[in-house]
């Protein structure tokens, strides 16, 4: 069973809640599409799929913007714990706020800003199982007017386990002391495919795609014992997670949480990181065992 119950919440409970005012809504969609100019993906803010239609009350949470830093070089790089809350704050999320997050792209981005309220200290966020696709699928009433909150403070309490960076991961190659899951795709994690420089998987990460966590039918996440089967390690072993830039990992590190454990992080960087390192090792092949 999850420890964590409040961080998902239906449909059902969402509609019956919008008008509480304490509730900010926010949708974090981005499009990832295949780059007909070179390897990897185009990146296209949701911004626009917002504005045509989106859930009543919601407003747009930009990873490809204000949640983002744009001078590292990296794609979705984080930013300071004190910048990340000015901008949520600027969307109306407070101190004394509950947020619900949800996307168009099976709530990883969702569970990406989801991990970033939680870095900086905020547990009063949940993720809408099932996202855009199963409000709209349900008939669910949604708008194009752009509703503005008061911009409120939101006050950091950052917890800066929560986030992995490479020289962490490069020492525990040589301590084998933490568990190391890579969330992308079978044929990328095998070295078949590849959207970076280099193709393959850390050295001893075992393989979790975050696509396998959600319901193909509905969008929705497993219940917590199909989730188990996937994610059955050491709860309490130092766990993270990455794929090619911290989202999909991030949807892993999500559903990590509800299962109870308790010491993960999100190597935010990820592969387009560690590719660009040619003494950063890669293995291909599938995981021994």
């Amino acid at each position: 069973m999850a420890t964590d119950p409040d961080s998902l919440v239906s449909t059902e409970w969402l509609a019956a809640n919008l008008d509480r005012s304490d509730l900010r809504v926010l949708d974090c969609t981005v499009f990832l599409t295949r780059s007909e100019r070179a390897p990897g993906y185009e990146v296209e803010s949701g911004r626009q799929h917002w504005q045509q239609a989106h859930i009543p009350t919601s407003g747009f949470a930009d990873l490809t913007g204000d949640l983002c830093r744009t001078d590292t070089g990296l794609r979705f790089a984080v930013p300071s714990p004190e910048q990340f809350a000015q901008a949520m704050g600027r969307l109306g999320v407070g101190d004394g706020t509950q947020v619900v997050l949800y996307d168009a792209q099976a709530s990883m981005w969702a569970a990406r800003v989801w991990w970033m309220l939680r870095w900086i200290g905020f547990d009063s966020a949940a993720i809408l199982d099932g996202g855009w696709t199963a409000w709209k699928a349900e008939g669910r009433s949604t708008t194009t007017d752009e509703l503005r909150h008061p911009p409120a403070t939101l006050t950091p309490h950052p917890r800066p386990h929560l986030i992995a960076d490479k020289e962490e991961l490069l020492a525990t190659l040589e301590s084998g002391s933490t568990c190391i899951i890579d969330a992308l795709g079978a044929a990328q994690y095998r070295g078949e495919e590849g959207t970076y420089g280099r193709r393959g998987h850390i050295p001893g990460a075992a393989n979790v795609p975050a696509r396998d966590l959600i319901d193909a039918g509905t969008g929705r996440f497993l219940d917590d014992a199909e989730l188990a089967t996937l994610l059955d390690g050491d709860r309490h072993a130092r766990t993270v997670t990455y794929c090619g830039g911290g989202i999909a990992a991030s949807a892993v590190a999500f559903a990590l949480t509800r299962l109870g454990f308790d010491d993960v992080a999100v190597y935010t960087a990820s592969l387009q990181e560690w590719t660009s390192d040619p003494d950063a090792p890669l293995v291909t092949g599938s995981a021994p065992g």
